[in-house]
Parts: structure tokens; sequence; C-alpha cells
């Protein structure tokens, strides 16, 4: 269905088709139930929903007690949105590139975030934070914010190096503490950076801010390397550097380097209890959305 219609006629038409098609099939918010603040124990009464329970103090004194929470403002959240060079690939007609499939997401999430009457923010980065939006809930802020993932989306930037430690450490310190933080990004920062990377994505949870990771790749070529065997000229997209080389003399070499890569991504958001969406750009939009925001559903 995406694929179909060109991005560049209307992003918020297409955000609008895209949620329209699941949001029947969500009983509730799939964001409710985190933008609260903790306030006090009382003890439990039978019916009362067992996801309350603090199973921590039945543990230490062998009663069972219910968490009450104070509710606070609406849900707060910030959409972050990697731009840098290395998000335009795949160059394929066929294919939605990573910035596109992150735009079209960041679009949809916004109009649901719309429905549900809640304040949102949208940040985007390459080696710096060059748009950084206050976190508003009126009609007017959502429509500007779609049309600035819109002027994004018509917009190349080449040889855009990424430093997303540096942009997630600025929207931890600037969003109010226990904001949702949604993350699109396919995480290519340089090797020497990557700690300083998961040291942001902790300074995130440290602030108490709720986080999820889209992690966008191209699997066929990024985690299968799937080329034909002849000669290519490959080139980095954010640095420049070109290298000729026939895919086969590398393809075990980079595929089980991918490979680790994905697995410390991976566990270091489960370390931090950040929620990784492993996207694959095979798959369409509202597929991904779909089945992400159905599980929220029923965790929640």
């Amino acid at each position: 269905m995406i694929l179909q219609q060109p991005l560049t006629d209307n992003l918020e038409l297409i955000a609008r088709q895209v949620v329209e098609g699941f949001i029947l099939g969500l009983h509730k918010s799939p964001f409710h139930g985190f933008s609260v603040e903790f306030a006090e124990h009382r003890l439990y009464n039978q019916g009362d929903p067992l996801r309350h329970i603090d199973w921590r103090v039945y543990g230490r004194t062998d009663k069972l007690f219910i968490k009450r929470f104070e509710e606070e403002t609406n849900l707060r959240c910030c959409l972050v949105v990697d731009t840098s060079s290395s998000m335009h690939f795949p160059k394929d007609e066929k294919k939605l590139t990573k910035l596109q499939f992150s735009c079209v997401a960041a679009a949809s999430m916004l109009q649901l975030l719309k429905r549900q009457l809640d304040a949102a923010s949208l940040a985007m980065f390459d080696d710096q934070v060059y748009y950084f939006s206050d976190c508003r809930s009126a009609h007017s802020h959502y429509r500007m914010l779609v049309n600035e993932l819109q002027r994004t989306l018509d917009e190349t930037k080449e040889n855009k190096v990424t430093n997303a430690s540096k942009a997630l450490h600025l929207v931890a310190e600037q969003m109010h503490k226990r904001s949702l933080i949604v993350i699109f990004s396919d995480m290519m920062d340089d090797a020497d950076q990557i700690e300083d990377l998961f040291s942001a994505m902790q300074h995130l949870r440290y602030n108490k801010h709720e986080v999820i990771l889209f992690h966008v790749v191209d699997g066929a070529q990024e985690l299968e390397f799937d080329f034909e065997n002849r000669p290519y000229e490959f080139v980095d997209m954010e640095s420049g550097e070109r290298i000729k080389l026939q895919p086969h003399q590398i393809k075990e070499q980079y595929m089980s380097k991918m490979n680790d890569f994905q697995e410390l991504i991976a566990n270091r958001c489960h370390q931090y209890q950040i929620d990784r969406v492993a996207v694959d750009l095979s798959k369409p939009v509202d597929e991904v959305l779909h089945a992400f925001l159905v599980k929220r559903n029923k965790l929640m």
C-alpha cells in the first residue's frame, strides 16, 4: 500500500491511512500506563488487577500489596529520527529507504498520539541535532511536525555522518522525565563511538524515560549481504570512502561481524530495558507498526 503512493505527495494522508488501517483493532491506547507517578501501596483486595501487585514487596512480607499511582498530565512523546546519509539506503525504487520508512512510521505515530490528545515533540539529527521542537498537543503543532518530516524526505544529504550519542544525551536532558522516547535509526555509528551511544541510551533510562528503538535495516543487503557474484564498488554513504571487491570474498566475515553487532545492540537494549523493534525494510510500515502496537496492547 505504502509503496504504491509517492511519499512526496502527502505524508500526512499516508500516515492517516496507515493508522486507520489498524486503529480499530486496538481496544485501548498502546502507550497508556507509564506516564504516571508512583504514590503508595495499599493492601490487595479480591478483584484488583493482578498486574498492579508489587511482587517484590510480597517476596519480603508475604503479603499482597497493590501499587497506587497519581496520574500526571497526558503522555509526552518525543520522536527521534536519524537523518544521516546511511538512512538514505537502499537505492531501490521497489523499497522504502530507511529514512522513508522512519518518516512514515513517525508520521503515523503522530497521528495516533493526536487521536489520544497527547503531547508530541520531534527531534532530527545527523552529526548534531538540527531540529528539536517543543512538546505540545495542538493540532497546528502536529501539522508542523508532519510538514517537517515531509521536508526531510524531500531533501538529499550527502556525506552526513552520525552522532547518535550526542543527540540522545540532549533529548534525555531536554525532555520532561517519564516521557516516551521513540528512536528511528539504523544505529550505524562509528565503531569508536559505540560505547558513547550505549551511554546515551542508559542516560535516557536514568532520567526515567521509556525508550522504544525502531532499529531499521535492509535485511537482504545489510544482514544477508545478498549480492550477485560479480565485481562491485561499495561506497560509504557517510564518509564517501569507496572499495572495489567481489561480495563472496568477504561475505562470511561481513555476516559474522554484522551478526555480532546486531546481537550487541539487542543485548544492550535488554540490559537497559529498552524495547527494540527490529525492522526489515522488506516488510511494509503498516505491518510492522500493527504487530508492534498489538503486542504492546496485550502487555498493558
